[in-house]
């Protein structure tokens, strides 16, 4: 009994350790692509941002070491039950039914398991809602089936990106299903603000490079934030099952340099990020003329308002700005 003990144990570990094997040799074998899919890999796709760096960490160095030892401490206990005490090597069964050690050990070990985990999943989450000092906002609208995007601090409108044909994207060498008619761009090394809202139905904003998920519910704003390290082509989908053609909503990002951002601003007929309130009140008040102070009205309270005003002093009605530092609600376009 005790040597056929010994064999099970040993091919239980033959097993293992063929598994572990082909887990890092397959790891290997595919050189993962960055910022899509990789055939036949078996790890996360590699991130460009401090957000991804961090749950891929959380995942590799936190999660999968503990799941692993449960996993293998849990089969190892019903191989050992099954072999020890079946019929035929343990006729005669025990007649107790309680241990108050081995109970208290099975649940206090899972909470203690539970808090180790949450000081790095908390610490995670906190990194994920502490956005730093945001250099540019972009608005991402899902409709059915597509992505419209603004920038309001270059006064870029909301532009439709639709999913690229595929005999254009073969064309072009890119992937199908992934590649967009019209990339978001921005720059790199930059802190860019997300705010995700939909049009119409739930959608979700997700590129896996970035690490970031977001949904986009109708009537509801969501945010986040992402800062690319590196210049590049990343991807990403809608993961929110929103109808018929919810595989065909793909996200193109395009980070390049901040002289190719600015080129590619002007380009959409924007220009540079929207001055501060403060910027725009010392702007209108002409020269020569009271301050608010003295007009008996603070600048904070009139510069939100109409930036493009004359002083409080004057007496004539205002013209309308031929242009506001805000740009009104898009509106899915009639066709695309």
């Amino acid at each position: 009994m005790k040597s056929r003990f010994q064999g099970m144990r040993a091919l239980a570990t033959g097993v293992a350790a063929g598994a572990m094997t082909a887990f890092l040799g397959g790891a290997a074998l595919a050189e993962d692509l960055v910022g899509q899919p990789t055939p036949g890999a078996i790890d996360l796709q590699p991130g460009v941002t401090p957000l991804r760096h961090d749950a891929i960490f959380f995942h590799n160095m936190i999660l999968m070491p503990i799941i692993t030892a449960i996993t293998l401490f849990v089969a190892a206990l019903l191989i050992w039950c099954i072999v020890r005490y079946n019929k035929r090597a343990n006729p005669v069964p025990a007649r107790w039914s309680h241990n108050t050690v081995v109970e208290v050990v099975w649940t206090l070990v899972p909470v203690l398991i539970l808090v180790f985990i949450s000081i790095f999943s908390f610490k995670l989450l906190f990194a994920y809602h502490d956005m730093p000092k945001p250099y540019m906002t972009v608005k991402a609208t899902g409709y059915q089936w597509y992505w419209g995007y603004e920038l309001p601090d270059q006064k870029i409108p909301e532009f439709v990106s639709n999913i690229l044909p595929e005999d254009q994207a073969k064309a072009k060498g890119v992937p199908y299903r992934l590649a967009a008619t019209e990339p978001l761009v921005v720059p790199v090394n930059k802190v860019v603000r997300v705010l995700v809202t939909g049009a119409d139905v739930i959608h979700a904003f997700a590129v896996p490079s970035f690490g970031i998920i977001t949904d986009a519910v109708p009537g509801r704003v969501n945010e986040t934030w992402f800062k690319v390290e590196k210049v590049g082509t990343y991807y990403g989908q809608c993961r929110e099952l929103c109808g018929v053609d919810h595989a065909f909503m793909p996200i193109e990002v395009r980070v390049v340099t901040q002289p190719e951002f600015d080129a590619w601003v002007a380009s959409k007929g924007g220009g540079k990020p929207a001055p501060t309130p403060t910027t725009l009140s010392a702007a209108a008040t002409p020269a020569g003329a009271p301050n608010a102070a003295a007009a008996g009205q603070p600048a904070a309270a009139t510069a939100p308002e109409n930036p493009a005003a004359p002083a409080a002093a004057s007496t004539a009605k205002p013209a309308a700005p031929a242009a506001t530092t805000t740009q009104p609600a898009p509106q899915a376009p009639a066709a695309h």
